[in-house]
């Protein structure tokens, strides 16, 4: 049976030394391009007067709402993390399942045994949950159980780490069992 344990790293704050953590160049261009869309809607909208006061409104508006877009962009949407043997975008995510499932799931990942045969069916929710992280390549993956404790979610696991064939695995563990 699981035990909770006292786990100071979890799956997003450790770092693994293929995995670089870093601005996206494409990302800050596409940000540039809707924040000069904006800045040119917002000119627009304030140095002509031959449009109808409705026309520059929505210049303006259209103009206030892309620089706001872009500022998110830039500031939250711009890092990402990269599988570095690869070169592969890595993706995080959560599953949640029963707490009644959870020994089960940490012996599947402890064992790297994700064969189809033992379904679990991931939840909208639940008292378990499972933070992963997977390669756009399926060439890495990481894992980590949480089990839920009054208000807040603490480490049931430790991180456990995959690469190749294993990784593969887990990914099409994770896409199979989707509800």
């Amino acid at each position: 049976m699981i035990q909770s344990l006292n786990v100071e790293a979890t799956l997003l704050s450790t770092a693994h030394p293929h995995i670089s953590k870093h601005t996206s160049t494409r990302s800050l261009l596409v940000s540039a391009v809707i924040g000069l869309t904006g800045i040119s809607s917002i000119l627009v909208s304030v140095s002509t007067n031959e449009l109808s006061t409705t026309m520059n409104m929505v210049f303006l508006t259209l103009g206030t709402i892309l620089i706001l877009v872009s500022l998110y962009r830039f500031f939250w949407k711009s890092n990402e993390v990269v599988y570095l043997p690869t070169g592969s975008v890595v993706s995080e995510g959560t599953r949640y399942i029963d707490s009644c499932d959870l020994d089960t799931m940490a012996r599947l990942i402890e064992d790297k045994n994700f064969n189809l045969s033992e379904r679990l069916s991931f939840k909208h929710s639940g008292n378990g949950r499972v933070d992963y992280l997977v390669s756009k390549d399926r060439q890495f993956a990481a894992v980590q159980l949480f089990r839920f404790v009054p208000y807040m979610y603490e480490p049931a696991t430790q991180v456990y780490y995959y690469t190749g064939d294993d990784a593969a695995a887990f990914a099409r563990y994770l896409c199979t069992k989707s509800n």
